[in-house]
């Protein structure tokens, strides 16, 4: 979703997909907060957090979305797909598994986001 807020500028939606225990939690801690937590626990549902960047002079409202990796949200977080204007698939190199699910991933992803939304495929070691 990009849109105006009034005091900050534009507002963009990003969404991490994945299986769980691939770091998307710690890939949304580390960007918007600087922190990294071998201890996090999984996602339940939907979190997300945001983050000011500069761009062209001009300041943009990064919302990340932390989606659960887990079979049973993902009737909850289908929704969430809608609206976003970028989405980042992460897998975890150690788990060639993850990276295989890829696919049903950005499948769903397909089904429920916009057509023009930019897709990233990022890995991560767990």
């Amino acid at each position: 979703m990009i849109r105006r807020d009034s005091h900050m500028g534009l507002l963009f939606k990003i969404v991490l997909i994945g299986d769980s225990g691939v770091g998307k939690t710690n890939l949304r801690s580390r960007f918007t907060n600087d922190e990294f937590n071998l201890e996090s626990k999984s996602t339940i549902g939907v979190d997300f957090a945001t983050k000011n960047v500069k761009v062209d002079g001009k300041v943009v409202k990064a919302q990340i979305w932390d989606t659960a990796g887990q079979e049973r949200y993902r009737a909850i977080t289908s929704a969430y797909y809608r609206g976003a204007v970028g989405a980042i698939l992460v897998y975890d190199i150690s788990k060639p598994h993850t990276f295989l699910n890829l696919d049903k991933w950005l499948e769903e992803l397909r089904e429920y986001a916009s057509d023009d939304v930019v897709i990233i495929r990022c890995y991560s070691i767990c």
